[in-house]
């Protein structure tokens, strides 16, 4: 293959599916797809032999679910506007407003559009364990959700959920600890609702998550608050380890003893978790290296001309930092040990890249998207789409 693509391999996905319908079976929970993570919408069948519901937080995710994956959604977003409320409430069963203003606004509007439409509200109990500002739902300052103080002791009429997000891919033991949390704050309004959505987040399907304490920690809260339906949202659990982004190396520039391969992907464009993260992807056969080359293997001395043999230079280590294809500076991220010295033209794989990578490409600098392929169980590879320049002239109509 001569140009990137993103690979999904159906065993690995199906594998995970079958995972998350058996949490949903033991612990009587919805287990639904979260667009915001991964939303290949030629994957719905696969999808829809396990699951039957998604959560979109668009006008646009909320036509995806109803128009391609068949059912209507559960949907949140943290601002809903006057000329979209009411499609969106058309195509959804559950609507979680993020305000209590919003909900006094457009509450009776997305009921009269949709009026077996169960409208939910989000809060928040101030708690999250996730260590990067970026993606921690619930730090101080917060735009997401409602606190205990805000609500009234009698719930608006039309609330009939609350949606509560903390995490991100986290632990059962995570969950265990921010239940205690939820529970502190806002149990009181338990007699007054139906459902609990209890968000995303939820990594079940990592190889250490303990899924048997997940399943324990559900039944528990059912036998404490039996008449509460419960719903999990996660995205990266459907997509977790389930496929590679297929690159290729382009060329090797070197400077201040630093060899950058640079490659026909780029980090912001295709990767951006990478740099907001950030977080060092796994590259097929090769060491993530936490230190510069100069500093792994500092040069000989310039007052010593013999030739160093307990600091070898980097081309005889074979580490690399990998670079981007966009204009950006900053688009590079680095160091891999490589078992060989790369090759131009060679092909570099990076794993796990099929979760919060398709859904937020973009075409800065006119770069384009990777192809998109599956491969199947019997070893087939399906390409399920090209990009090409209308692609790109058409985001500017």
């Amino acid at each position: 293959m001569k140009t990137p693509y993103y690979i999904i391999e159906e065993s690995k996905l199906r594998r995970n599916l079958q995972l998350i319908a058996t949490v949903s079976q033991e612990a009587d929970v919805d287990i639904i797809l979260a667009f915001k993570a991964f939303a290949l919408w030629k994957t719905f069948p696969i999808f829809r032999e396990f699951i039957h519901a998604t959560t979109a937080s668009s006008l646009n995710e909320a036509r995806m679910a109803y128009e391609q994956f068949g059912s209507p959604c559960h949907t949140y977003s943290p601002a809903y506007t006057d000329h979209e409320i009411d499609r969106i409430a058309a195509m959804s069963s559950h609507l979680t407003f993020n305000s209590l203003s919003q909900y006094d606004r457009l509450a009776g509007r997305a009921k009269k559009a949709n009026p077996d439409l169960s409208i939910g509200l989000r809060v928040n109990p101030e708690y999250s364990e996730v260590g990067t500002d970026i993606y921690n739902p619930c730090a101080p300052g917060t735009r997401f959700g409602v606190t205990d103080g805000q609500l009234p002791h009698q719930l608006p009429p039309l609330i009939e959920g609350f949606h509560c997000h903390c995490h991100c891919e986290s632990g059962a033991d995570v969950f265990e600890r921010t239940l205690v949390h939820i529970e502190r704050r806002f149990s009181r309004w338990f007699p007054q609702l139906r459902w609990i959505n209890f968000g995303g987040g939820h990594l079940m399907t990592r190889a250490d998550y303990d899924v048997p304490r997940l399943i324990r920690l559900l039944n528990d809260f059912h036998r404490r608050y039996p008449h509460l339906k419960v719903i999990l949202e996660p995205g990266s659990a459907f997509a977790w380890q389930t496929g590679y982004l297929l690159s290729h190396v382009v060329d090797i520039v070197e400077n201040s003893n630093i060899r950058t391969a640079i490659l026909d992907v780029s980090f912001t464009c295709h990767m951006p978790d990478c740099l907001e993260m950030p977080y060092m992807p796994e590259v097929r056969g090769a060491t993530i290296i936490d230190s510069a080359p100069s500093t792994l293997n500092p040069q000989p001395s310039t007052l010593d001309p013999r030739p160093s043999t307990l600091n070898p230079q980097p081309s005889t280590l074979n580490i690399y930092r990998l670079g981007g294809n966009s204009c950006l500076s900053g688009d590079f991220l680095g160091f891999w040990q490589f078992d060989h010295e790369l090759q131009i033209g060679e092909e570099l794989i990076f794993e796990d890249m099929i979760h919060y990578t398709t859904v937020k490409t973009n075409m800065f600098n006119g770069v384009a998207h990777p192809g998109l392929a599956m491969l199947h169980a019997d070893g087939t590879l399906e390409i399920l789409r090209d990009f090409t320049y209308d692609d790109y002239l058409h985001r500017m109509d």
